[in-house]
């Protein structure tokens, strides 16, 4: 499984889908980045692999980051959880 998180200026909590397939992933992570550097109102819209029904739309101008990463079974590995704000 793989998880996209987008953080939006303004706002301290990061969105999230994710994937099953690697390609699925990285196609959804190249749309967003593409989306950032044209720079206009252009609208993302996302889907969930994981929940079924989870939807999400984003204003393309509005974002911040976007990270891919793979969903590991544990956080022990690392000793800290996924994500741009964990801190050791």
């Amino acid at each position: 499984m793989y998880i996209l998180e987008i953080t939006l200026k303004g706002s301290p909590i990061a969105l999230s889908v994710q994937k099953k397939e690697e390609g699925d992933a990285k196609a959804a992570y190249s749309q967003v980045t593409e989306a950032m550097k044209a720079g206009n109102a252009v609208i993302i819209e996302l889907t969930c692999e994981h929940q079924a029904g989870k939807t999400v739309c984003i204003l393309a101008s509005e974002i911040s980051s976007v990270q891919l990463s793979e969903k590991s079974g544990t956080t022990a590995a690392s000793g800290k959880p996924p994500g741009f704000f964990a801190l050791t």
